[in-house]
């Protein structure tokens, strides 16, 4: 994806331009496409989220929140959002089907996503993430783009503007602090 064809569009879409937000889509598509599929891993039959719903489902929540971007990586991060509003909602449904008592919990491994850290709670880390933007927003959008949109710590650092070794840093540090949150 060009740059500056994205900032133009961009741009276009902030002054509420319907058709410049349809093809900044059409263009993201692609790359939203590949963050989706980059860590859903191959589904069992059964398995109702596929990698082309969630960009759907991400889409249509882009479309209806608010449409001012600052930029590519304001963008991409409001995509990683959206996934993550998603898959954390997909995972509290499907908690509530297989509810035994109180100890259902739903791990990216349930929901079939290849994770950096597969055996989490989906719902408890959207709640940690939650927690962490009140503390440090930056690093919250780090471990969004980290857990839910499948992005490399390289390329957390070209979205966030950052050097690979502080996208290393802020990584590491937000995620000792996620686990000390959901292991309180």
């Amino acid at each position: 994806m060009q740059s500056e064809q994205v900032s133009t569009l961009l741009v276009r879409a902030n002054f509420g331009d319907e058709k410049a937000f349809e093809s900044l889509v059409s263009l993201a598509y692609g790359e939203l496409r590949r963050m989706a599929a980059s860590f859903m891993r191959g589904r069992l039959n059964g398995q109702t989220l596929q990698p082309t719903a969630l960009v759907n489902e991400a889409y249509l929540r882009l479309a209806h929140g608010a449409t001012q971007w600052e930029s590519k990586a304001h963008f991409f991060g409001a995509a990683a959002r959206a996934m993550r509003q998603v898959l954390a909602g997909h995972a509290r449904e499907k908690a509530a089907q297989k509810r035994a008592g109180d100890a259902a919990r739903v791990t990216f491994n349930d929901l079939e996503i290849q994770a950096v850290e597969p055996d989490l709670n989906v719902a408890r880390l959207d709640d940690a993430l939650t927690a962490l933007a009140r503390v440090d927003e930056r690093l919250m959008r780090v471990m969004e783009l980290r857990y839910f949109a499948g992005s490399s710590l390289a390329e957390i650092a070209e979205l966030t503007g950052c050097s690979l070794a502080t996208a290393k840093r802020d990584s590491a540090y937000a995620r000792a602090w996620l686990n000390d949150y959901i292991n309180r």
